[in-house]
């Protein structure tokens, strides 16, 4: 390998160890694709603002477009002593090129260099991951659709509450996930704004056209302060708050299902393909996917608050701590991806366990508002009901009998308001289909809003952010 690119200041050789402890090479690798792409946008600048010449702009564009064959083939050499993937490419470069290598890197800086390829690594990865959020409503929605006459126990404290109907409680992760798609898709904006051009800090004295490479480089905005863009790393703390709160999502559905394939529930039969066995107990069937992806979670959130925690006192502009970002920001990505992925392939696969869910729907005094509600409508204050019908459920408890099994007579004792009608409006699917009110659980309601939201993923499909420039998603063999 030739000597560093900024060894001219220096009169000692890095110490070895300490080449080691800076190197990034090995995470920041994957930005290859982007770091080229940025590069021989750069290129085209330059020759446009007459910077370099074409024919020297062709002869780099030429051999980066090698050096990108080589490291997608696996055939390029990486070495600590280079540091990181721009310092790789460049010196590559001039053994390919030879000294016309060397002006390449004029008028930019490795500040903005870095930062030009982080956000476009990840307003990459950002569109993919809106694209397989969608994929997964898509699932959530054919599961409430395929089991709108599924009732079971909605909980509060982890008690049974009110009965609901399956398909509106998954169409509450619909709306979880949809947010999530919303806060990705405004934070990609953010993510789409061009730093190249910043240099070290305060900008260049080179005449060059910041809106020009933007173009070719698909960015929708320049960054408006120098200090700023390469000191920025605002969108990916953003991004990593909107991976934070997805994955909350896929931990508090992980728990439901982890908990409703127990013994004690049965609520839920997970695919074989999905789940694990014991190394020493014959009979078990583990959750392991939903565990694991419970547990990954506390990952991600990790991710957040390391950048959180090295960013809280960094002076402006570029310091080196900021290397840093990208072993999250990528570890993030990858473990948000994967739990998409793997909810996608198995939601589709679980077994709902009606009649168990319908049982326990129907134990538990889940009535007892409802018979509340009767006593309200017949003119008695809600208070006053409320009591009545504790009372009522302190009775039936002694009795060993839901309110429903409660004899006419003995519901009359707590009330002479209460007639024969009661038993009609305490059956489970009446409970259920009386909360027509916009967003409650009503058979009819939950059918409106399944439509809606298939409605909503149509339309969206057609107007999906795509960054997919040629070439950008290449990893490194």
């Amino acid at each position: 390998m030739s000597e560093k690119l900024w060894q001219g200041r220096f009169s000692e050789k890095t110490a070895d160890i300490v080449e080691a402890f800076t190197s990034s090479i090995q995470i920041d690798r994957r930005l290859y694709a982007y770091d080229i792409q940025g590069s021989m946008a750069h290129c085209k600048m330059l020759a446009k603002a007459a910077v370099i010449s074409e024919a020297d702009a062709g002869v780099l564009i030429g051999g980066l477009e090698k050096i990108r064959q080589e490291i997608a083939a696996g055939r390029f050499r990486f070495d600590d002593a280079l540091e990181d993937i721009h310092m790789h490419i460049e010196n590559r470069l001039g053994e390919i090129v030879g000294p016309v290598a060397e002006k390449l890197h004029t008028a930019r800086s490795r500040n903005d260099q870095v930062a030009l390829d982080v956000r476009m690594y990840l307003r990459h990865e950002t569109s993919h991951i809106i694209d397989r959020f969608h994929r997964l409503l898509t699932v959530i929605v054919g599961l409430a659709k395929n089991n709108l006459d599924v009732i079971l126990p909605g909980y509060t404290h982890m008690q049974r509450a009110q009965p609901v109907l399956l398909a509106h409680h998954l169409m509450a992760y619909y709306e979880m996930f949809s947010r999530d798609i919303q806060r990705l898709e405004s934070c990609l904006t953010r993510i789409n704004v061009m730093p190249l051009g910043a240099a070290a800090l305060a900008g260049t004295t080179y005449p060059i056209d910041r809106a020009y490479t933007a173009g070719l480089l698909r960015f929708d905005a320049l960054t408006a302060n120098s200090i700023d863009a390469v000191s920025d790393r605002d969108f990916i703390m953003e991004f990593l708050s909107n991976a934070s709160i997805a994955m909350v999502h896929f931990s508090r559905l992980s728990e439901e299902l982890i908990l409703w394939s127990t013994t004690e529930f049965g609520f839920v039969q997970l695919p074989d393909a999905f789940a694990t066995g014991s190394s020493i107990m014959p009979q078990k069937k583990n959750p392991d996917v939903p565990e694991l992806v419970r547990g990954k979670t506390g990952t991600v959130i990790g991710c957040l608050t390391a950048l959180l925690t090295m960013m809280k006192s960094l002076p402006l502009a570029y310091n080196r701590d900021m290397q840093e970002d990208k072993a999250v920001l990528f570890n993030a990505v990858d473990i948000l991806k994967a739990c998409i992925e793997v909810y996608s392939a198995m939601l589709p696969q679980i077994r709902f366990n009606r009649e168990v869910m319908q049982q326990a729907a129907a134990a538990g005094y889940l009535d007892a508002t409802d018979m509340a509600d009767y006593l309200v409508g017949r003119g008695m204050s809600f208070r006053l009901a409320h009591r009545l019908v504790g009372e009522a459920v302190s009775f039936a408890l002694g009795k060993q009998k839901e309110l429903h099994e409660l004899t006419l007579d003995e519901l009359q004792s707590f009330s002479p308001l209460i007639r024969r009608d009661i038993f009609s409006k305490l059956s489970i699917q009446q409970m259920v289909d009386r909360r027509a009110c916009y967003g409650g659980t009503a058979t009819a309601t939950v059918k409106k809003a399944v439509a809606a939201a298939e409605k909503q993923l149509k339309q969206k499909k057609t107007h999906l952010p795509g960054f997919h420039l040629e070439r950008e998603s290449q990893e490194v063999p």
